[in-house]
């Protein structure tokens, strides 16, 4: 499989929306942090600002995102961007006297990515004033992202990234993708170690770092020092490349 395939269940299911945002900027924010855990579908609602598509600051925000900033619905009001969806969730860093059940965006994620007929949307509201109680009151869950209880205000682009990474973890999993990252050697065989130790001891003998006749626990520890590091045929050639120079160029006995 290509190392850049995924499970695109969630990824197609889920829906960012954001509700009258001021700044076109924060925007192409928001599609940049929605690409970079692979998610597309932006929706916005009665934006504050003025071509919030095609603006220049949120077109350089966007920054590589440009497609999901293209591709953004731009709706009047919050009834037609959910459209389609049977699951909302504000996110707000401030708890209502009347709300629904809070969540964190990990519970969300969780239960996002584990039934597959759901098609939620995270909603966000504007910048200073947040989202409108009446909007928070009729979604099914209020998302409080955990932070300094003294100083919890993220921008806008900061809470939609924390939200597409924990819904993408929960997609995939948290595990990383080293298949085509740097050079994988083949692994030595115990034949090829054990001739390794018995090159390198000759040489440390030699140069008189071991005493062959009281060796102590040196070999041993090498030993141990060396298993942890799970040898390539390469890396074995090397330290007998060294060991067989160290005993060219010891002085005789």
């Amino acid at each position: 499989m290509n190392p850049t395939e995924i499970n695109t269940s969630l990824f197609k299911r889920l829906r960012f929306v954001l509700v009258e945002t001021s700044r076109a900027g924060n925007i192409g924010s928001v599609a940049r942090a929605m690409k970079t855990m692979g998610f597309s579908e932006l929706v916005l609602v009665a934006p504050r600002c003025a071509d919030p598509l095609s603006d220049p600051e949120a077109v350089a925000f966007a920054s590589g995102a440009g497609d999901v900033l293209a591709n953004a619905r731009i709706v009047g009001s919050i009834q037609e961007a959910l459209e389609g969806c049977n699951f909302a969730a504000a996110v707000s860093a401030r708890l209502r006297e009347f709300s629904p059940p809070v969540w964190t965006p990990r519970a969300f994620a969780a239960h996002a990515a584990g039934q597959d007929d759901l098609h939620p949307a995270l909603i966000l509201g504007n910048e200073r004033v947040g989202l409108p109680n009446e909007i928070v009151e009729g979604c099914n869950v209020l998302i409080n992202i955990p932070s300094n209880p003294d100083y919890s205000s993220l921008n806008l682009s900061q809470a939609a990234q924390v939200l597409a990474y924990e819904c993408r973890l929960a997609a995939v999993g948290d595990t990383v993708d080293e298949r085509g990252v740097g050079f994988q050697g083949d692994a030595a065989s115990l034949a090829q170690i054990e001739g390794m130790y018995a090159h390198l001891e000759q040489a440390l003998v030699a140069i008189g770092f071991l005493n062959a006749n009281n060796p102590k626990k040196l070999m041993p520890r090498l030993k141990r020092l060396f298993s942890r590091t799970q040898l390539e045929t390469e890396e074995v050639n090397i330290l007998r490349g060294i060991a067989r120079e160290i005993l060219q160029h010891a002085p005789k006995k």
